[in-house]
């Protein structure tokens, strides 16, 4: 029975990417982030537990691909192809080919998704750091300001051509050769300042947007954990051109 243990955790992840796809071409984006978030704690723990276990195998890592590509590649891309078709248009866009054409770009999100997850799969450096950006991060990320920030993502000073670009250049983090730290194994301050440091900035930006954002404090935290991943990508860039010893 043990050996069922970690799949099931797997399809639990599954299923919460089913609900969030759901809610997301319903327009519930906050939702559909709750499921992604409740996604990644599976996520975070089936690999764990099938290793105390002493169960780990290729199913395993099969079916945990499969449930990533649907928790942190389809559910956030159907809150893009959401948001697209509720964002503002800038005057050289407005033609009904484009409305009806421009949220189906969304989908390359997942389909970097899955290229990201496979070239992990395969790639043997990534036992104690990413390549790229990893798939829950920009998960969390898009659902993060996507239902924190929908006024102002659909407002006239946000245009679908931004909303395309800035998708577009997550869709390069995902298989991009930038090296992002993982948090893997004990941390030490000799070795891991930069990670250290990056925690400590993102419990402050998590305290900040709970207690200073005047929306609640659901949308603070929100806004918070968006802030929070692009400072993660910022810093591991960082880290990246700092001689090893340094990190």
């Amino acid at each position: 029975m043990k050996k069922h243990i970690p799949n099931i955790i797997t399809c639990c992840n599954l299923v919460c990417g089913c609900i969030a796809t759901y809610c997301a071409f319903h327009h519930g984006y906050q939702v559909a982030f709750l499921f992604i978030l409740l996604g990644a704690f599976f996520d975070f723990f089936d690999g764990r537990i099938a290793r105390a276990l002493g169960v780990s195998g290729k199913l395993g890592l099969e079916l945990d691909s499969l449930a990533d590509c649907v928790t942190f590649g389809m559910a956030p891309s159907a809150m893009i192809f959401t948001l697209f078709n509720h964002v503002a248009y800038p005057s050289f866009m407005a033609s009904e080919f484009v409305f009806r054409v421009m949220p189906f770009t969304a989908f390359l999100m997942a389909a970097f998704s899955a290229l990201r997850l496979a070239k992990f799969n395969i790639d043997e450096r990534q036992h104690t750091e990413f390549i790229g950006m990893p798939t829950p991060a920009n998960a969390i990320f898009w659902g993060a300001l996507i239902s924190s920030c929908e006024a102002w993502l659909t407002s006239p000073r946000f245009n679908a051509l931004f909303l395309f670009l800035f998708m577009v250049l997550f869709c390069w983090l995902l298989v991009c050769e930038v090296p992002m730290f993982a948090f893997k194994g004990k941390l030490t301050w000799s070795g891991d300042k930069m990670k250290i440091i990056f925690l400590v900035l993102t419990c402050l930006s998590l305290s900040l947007g709970c207690f200073v954002c005047d929306e609640g404090y659901w949308i603070g935290i929100c806004r918070g954990a968006a802030a929070s991943i692009g400072l993660y990508v910022l810093m591991s860039i960082v880290a990246s051109f700092l001689p090893r010893d340094e990190e």
